[in-house]
């Protein structure tokens, strides 16, 4: 009986995987300057205008203290992935690949014993990539000194997302097509023969 199982699940898992390696290349992280941060700033912008500068260039600097205090807690650049995790990035990119290369071969046909041997693969290529991403969302690089701090940006949710594509699409139910048919038929004929009554 050839196998006419709807291909969902796949397409699912594929689409999965390819947002989640392109999700390396997004922002993750955005970038702000904290109070301690700025207050760092101000003190050796005072400090070098003492130095080496007349009064008009400290009066310009202390006139910057306002503009400066009004950047923290705002966003100035943001980092990627590939920017800030420099082995995780590697290891999104290979589970990412992976699961291209497994989902594309099942939807071919080829490459495993039994029709449902990708299922595990991908189920744990997938459950893997979400830890790992799911810990740099809950745990992410912490700047050295306390001047910088960090926030999630759509990368990482991305990421999380493509990586929970990949699960679901590996652990979905696939019915054959022809069941629902059968089923349609059976159906049929069991309405046709409940009002049969034998004859006198």
């Amino acid at each position: 009986m050839p196998d006419d199982r709807p291909r969902y699940g796949l397409l699912l898992s594929t689409l999965g995987a390819i947002v989640l390696g392109v999700s390396v290349f997004l922002p993750w992280y955005g970038v702000s300057f904290t109070a301690n941060g700025i207050a760092f700033v101000q003190q050796v912008g005072d400090q070098v205008a003492a130095q080496f500068g007349n009064a008009t260039l400290q009066g310009y600097v202390g006139g910057l203290h306002s503009t400066l205090g009004a950047l923290a807690g705002h966003q100035f650049t943001a980092l990627s992935a590939h920017q800030a995790l420099k082995q995780l990035n590697v290891v999104l990119l290979i589970l990412a690949g992976l699961a291209v290369v497994i989902a594309l071969a099942a939807l071919a046909g080829a490459g495993f014993s039994s029709p449902e041997g990708h299922r595990g693969p991908l189920a744990l290529l997938g459950a893997f990539a979400a830890v790992c991403v799911l810990y740099r969302m809950i745990h992410p690089p912490v700047p050295s000194g306390d001047i910088l701090a960090l926030s999630l940006r759509e990368g990482a949710w991305l990421a999380l997302l493509g990586s929970l594509a990949i699960v679901v699409g590996a652990v979905a139910p696939r019915r054959p097509l022809h069941a629902s048919a059968a089923d349609a038929g059976s159906d049929s004929a069991w309405s046709g023969l409940s009002g049969w009554t034998p004859e006198t």
